[in-house]
């Protein structure tokens, strides 16, 4: 499932695999059966834990991997490889780019979260995407929010108290 021409680019960017310093436990999933899940799941829409058992590991260890892999910007260093090859093949249409983002809500907030000014100031994320000519993805990203402090408007002065 996962042709071999994207295999031999996620070999140069996985992490090897830990080694268990106590020994035993059970023998690791290979890589390529592994990624050929999570790239079921995410080209499928099915939800982690609906992943047919055909792919020899459960949703939870697919999640786990793609977790660990997530963490270590596998997908980031993949990305930017296989924009390299397709560069270097002049398969890049770079004569005309499109821009788009959208702003999500975050409700537990956490780091990348500050005031969305389309949602009356609750917290959230805008997350900002680049495609070429045909709609390549070259760049997705999240900016760093930024705290500014509202400065009451000469048309709307701030309230003042009796």
């Amino acid at each position: 499932m996962v042709p071999d021409s994207l295999w031999e680019l996620f070999e140069r960017v996985v992490p090897p695999a830990p080694e268990r310093p106590q020994g035993g436990g059970r023998r690791r999933r290979g890589n390529r059966e592994v990624l050929a899940a999570i790239i079921f799941v995410a080209t499928s829409g099915c939800t982690w834990n609906q992943l047919p058992p055909g792919f020899g590991l459960s949703g939870e260890s697919a999640f786990r991997w793609f977790t660990e892999w997530s963490e270590a910007r596998v997908w980031a260093k993949l990305h930017r490889l296989v924009l390299g090859e397709l560069g270097a093949r002049g398969e890049l249409d770079w004569s005309r780019c499109a821009i788009d983002s959208v702003s999500v809500r975050a409700l537990e907030g956490g780091q990348m979260t500050g005031p969305n000014p389309t949602d009356r100031g609750k917290k959230g994320s805008k997350i900002h995407l680049i495609v070429d000519r045909q709609g390549l993805p070259l760049s997705i990203g999240i900016p760093l929010p930024t705290f500014t402090t509202a400065k009451p408007s000469s048309r709307w002065p701030a309230a003042s108290r009796p």
